[in-house]
């Protein structure tokens, strides 16, 4: 297959023998998140448009501040805060241990998201803010929710979607220090920048700040763009970027200089992944989304 390629995303990644130094653009969880429910957050968090891993750490926090033991006055149990009887129609073997345990957060964190995207189709048609809709309807029920055409005005529940809508909208810190604060809403914005140009034509040295353009000639094989409009990846990066407000240099070389570094064990959606077998040699780069998945 040619050279070794290795995957750079912060911390040193050892390969065939090389140890490249990595960075990668740190735009992490707000919500902190305990090191072994990260995966579990990241990955769940991408159940559906109405989710992002954001707003399901935020109501994992607000629910049990991520304790799997806790149970509630009213009943309610493990981390997610599952009553029984909701447990019993929607709770899901998240682990493919052959069992449904809701007091283990395998089992219960992705059965919230499940939950979460249910309720989310439930009320899609309710006027207002869905994420808030989606949150009280979590809370009090769809009906509710349905009844009161938006997000019930009992107390309880308001304070309930607006603790978590604060919490998941808090900037967040770039892991690494030294960088600029980014919010969910620009990750967010970033990734579905960048996702809504899926099928678009590769184009060598194609895209900018405001969109595909016509390439250039030549790449590394001799291939040309000149006559292609399109992208090529870190043409993407700075239009995907540069939607959420955040502008980029133009190559992946150039990228990765800009770059504040993440270690590997704590990318999070939103982290830039450079491929290179030196830092000199970055010729790749892509967006991490969560759930081990890139574009």
């Amino acid at each position: 297959m040619g050279a070794t390629v290795v995957v750079i995303v912060g911390a040193l990644v050892q390969a065939a023998g090389e140890t490249p130094a990595g960075k990668a653009i740190g735009l992490g969880l707000s919500v902190s998140v305990p090191e072994q429910y990260r995966r579990l957050v990241e990955q769940a968090g991408t159940t559906c448009p109405e989710l992002n891993p954001n707003v399901l750490a935020a109501l994992l926090q607000t629910e049990s501040e991520f304790r799997p033991d806790r149970t509630s006055p009213a009943g309610a149990q493990g981390i997610a805060q599952f009553m029984p009887s909701t447990w019993e129609t929607d709770g899901i073997d998240g682990n493919g241990d052959g069992k449904r345990d809701v007091w283990d957060p395998e089992d219960a964190i992705p059965s919230s998201a499940k939950y979460l995207c249910k309720v989310a189709r439930d009320v899609k048609d309710v006027p207002g803010d869905k994420q808030s809709n989606m949150l009280a309807a979590y809370n009090a029920g769809p009906y509710a929710v349905i009844k009161a055409g938006g997000v019930p005005v009992n107390g309880e529940t308001e304070g309930y979607v607006k603790s978590i809508n604060a919490l998941a909208s808090k900037p967040v810190p770039v892991s690494g220090g030294g960088g600029q604060a980014m919010t969910m809403e620009q990750v967010v914005t970033a990734v579905n920048a960048a996702n809504d140009q899926v099928g678009m034509p590769y184009s060598w040295g194609g895209g900018d700040a405001t969109g595909p353009t016509t390439g250039s000639c030549c790449s590394p094989n001799g291939s040309s763009g000149g006559n292609i409009v399109g992208f090529d990846c870190s043409g993407l990066v700075l239009y995907a970027y540069a939607k959420a407000g955040i502008f980029l240099p133009r190559t992946a070389a150039e990228q990765y200089a800009a770059s504040e570094p993440v270690n590997r064990n704590e990318m999070r959606p939103g982290d830039l992944i450079f491929f290179g077998s030196t830092p000199e040699g970055i010729h790749h780069v892509g967006i991490y989304v969560g759930g081990g998945r890139m574009i």
